[in-house]
């Protein structure tokens, strides 16, 4: 038996066969897309066959440990993204939403539009039968009867999201209002307070937050393959669950433990519901030369980047990585 509230060091397939069948509620799995990210131990350039063989050996182990009535999101790139969709179905899952995690200051590609998002999907074993807490009010979002129109019929709690999860709205002020029904995620920038700092990949608890409270109850089990910083297990412990994690590396175990002692069962999740302030646009600055006058009449967020994701972005793409001023690229921000 593999004991749970812990982080495993060791590879998450033979772990999750040792879980007893059926006792998972909720897994959600952020594996290595396979584009040449260095991590300390994986190697993240294989073969398409092998990654491929792997990731249907892995999947499979989720289908196995969750309860008939569990659920399993996983999060993926481009490059394998429809594959893996493919491989889930095949081990018996069904896919109730695709979800898009769309978000500006991507990685700006030559031969290819820009990429700036993230695919997760919303995976059952039970067509019928799944944890979908529709009304949760963390879970709602403002309807536009609320917002806009001022109608009485309009439910008090609001609605469900989209399927579209935007990063920053306010990047394109144009084109996506505050008032859209759609997800406002940021991504866990270098100089974000929720950093933990010794992984490169990192999701933000409020997109996990969102995640686990439609998909799960209070003190049942969830699951990570890949815990990494072990954002997946915080939110989880936050949120008065139960978890589980597996990680390869013994030094991502010990430093994802050690946050994970810091976290208290009812503690608020890192980073603003609200992510239309979360990172407010730099204000306007004086104009030192001529050149600049354009630039700071209309001022962009600058914000660091990671430069080695940055370089598999590029190796992935085939062409120019150039962070566009600023942030996460796209990949395991978790």
């Amino acid at each position: 038996m593999v004991d749970f509230n812990a982080i495993h060091n060791r590879d998450c397939i033979a772990g999750m066969n040792e879980l007893e069948a059926g006792s998972v509620d909720l897994a959600f799995a952020d594996p290595p897309f396979n584009i040449g990210y260095k991590y300390d131990v994986y190697d993240d350039k294989r073969e398409a066959e092998h990654y491929l063989d792997w990731s249907k050996q892995w999947i499979a182990g989720v289908h196995r440990a969750l309860k008939p009535t569990g659920t399993f999101w996983l999060a993926i790139g481009d490059e394998f993204a429809a594959e893996l969709k493919l491989i889930s179905q095949q081990i018996g899952f069904h896919c109730r939403s695709w979800v898009i995690w769309y978000y500006t200051f991507g990685v700006n590609c030559k031969k290819k539009f820009s990429r700036s998002h993230v695919h997760l999907f919303h995976l059952v074993k039970n067509a019928k039968q799944f944890t979908f807490n529709l009304k949760d009010r963390a879970v709602r979002v403002p309807s536009a009867r609320q917002l806009v129109y001022n109608d009485g019929r309009a439910d008090p709690d609001g609605r469900l999201p989209d399927d579209t999860w935007i990063l920053r709205p306010q990047d394109v002020p144009f084109g996506f209002r505050e008032t859209d029904d759609t997800w406002y995620i940021p991504r866990v920038n270098g100089t974000f307070k929720e950093r933990a700092g010794f992984h490169g990949c990192q999701m933000p608890e409020q997109l996990l937050g969102r995640i686990i409270r439609s998909s799960s109850n209070s003190d049942e089990l969830v699951l990570d393959p890949f815990s990494g910083s072990g954002t997946t297990l915080a939110v989880a412990k936050k949120l008065g669950r139960r978890w589980i994690g597996f990680d390869l590396s013994a030094d991502y175990v010990a430093r994802g433990t050690a946050r994970l002692a810091s976290v208290q069962v009812g503690e608020p999740l890192s980073g603003a519901p609200e992510p239309l302030v979360s990172a407010p646009s730099t204000p306007a600055q004086a104009p030192q030369k001529k050149a600049r006058k354009s630039r700071a009449a209309n001022p962009t967020p600058s914000l660091p980047f990671t430069a080695d994701r940055v370089g598999a972005e590029k190796e992935a793409d085939g062409g120019s990585a150039r962070a566009r001023g600023a942030g996460r690229p796209r990949k395991r921000p978790r």
